[in-house]
């Protein structure tokens, strides 16, 4: 039932964007920010991401295809699969719908496979843009089916370290699934024609998990991105993230991410708005 209705949504958010696009609803993509979440384009990207103990990296591979100026198909994966997402985004005259299924893992031992729909509005189509800062308020839905380790009886902590969450050291996987609603915004803040700072925060809220609570997270970054021409892009970024349903403590990780963006060429210009 749950895939029959977002595949109803696919098809409704696809229907729409075609006519749109069969209108002539025309976006100067070229021109947006390399990291503008509302850019559809055809890029593909390498990202190097470890947490703040050095003891979690990974490597992801990332890419989006352009059917037009409104439609387009993103997918991620990290080096040995654990990691992966696949979706697509449709943009409207003010705004872009998302929807993606994928799978995170978490450095607990934790993982979730979730399905989600959401929308960023860039807020300069209203002409605003407080001290030259682009803002893209987001919203949507998530379901989440995922598991978590949780101590049996108390005994799996010493008072200086944490063991490894297996069923032999006084682990058990607990399932926990339901939906949850999230707020937040995505700013971006053009320094010079080629660098730019971004920031993100985002809060979700949704229904009651194993222990009978409801679900509580929230997620939060920043970080530079420099892009010498309107082909190659480089960022770092950093971020923490905490629920209460799939953490015991806020995962803090940085990403380090080169991006080729196809069809774009000549040196960066000036910072435009969308």
């Amino acid at each position: 039932m749950k895939s029959t209705c977002f595949a109803l949504i696919l098809a409704s958010l696809f229907g729409s964007a075609f006519t749109l696009a069969q209108e002539d609803e025309k976006n100067v993509n070229d021109d947006k920010l390399a990291d503008d979440p509302t850019k559809v384009i055809t890029k593909f990207g390498i990202s190097y991401a470890d947490n703040y103990d050095f003891n979690y990296n990974n490597v992801s591979f990332s890419g989006s295809f352009a059917f037009d100026p409104v439609r387009k198909i993103n997918a991620r994966v990290n080096s040995d699969a654990s990691e992966w997402r696949i979706g697509g985004s449709w943009l409207f005259p003010f705004s872009i719908i998302n929807f993606n299924f994928g799978k995170n893992e978490y450095s607990n031992g934790a993982n979730q496979t979730n399905y989600s729909i959401g929308s960023f509005v860039p807020l300069s189509h209203f002409d605003i843009a407080p001290a030259g800062f682009q803002i893209f308020p987001m919203a949507g839905y998530t379901y989440n089916d995922g598991e978590a380790p949780v101590c049996v009886e108390n005994q799996c902590n010493s008072d200086d370290i944490t063991i490894e969450a297996t069923p032999e050291n006084g682990f058990k996987m607990v399932q926990s699934k339901g939906g949850s609603g999230y707020l937040g915004a995505f700013a971006l803040k053009p320094l010079t024609p080629t660098w730019t700072f971004m920031t993100v925060v985002n809060f979700s809220y949704g229904s009651k998990n194993a222990g009978g609570e409801n679900y509580k997270g929230w997620f939060g970054g920043a970080g530079v991105s420099f892009a010498p021409n309107k082909t190659h892009s480089f960022s770092a970024f950093t971020f923490v993230m905490d629920n209460n349903t799939y953490l015991d403590e806020a995962d803090k990780r940085f990403v380090l991410s080169y991006t080729f963006q196809f069809g774009q060429g000549g040196k960066a210009d000036s910072p435009t708005q969308p």
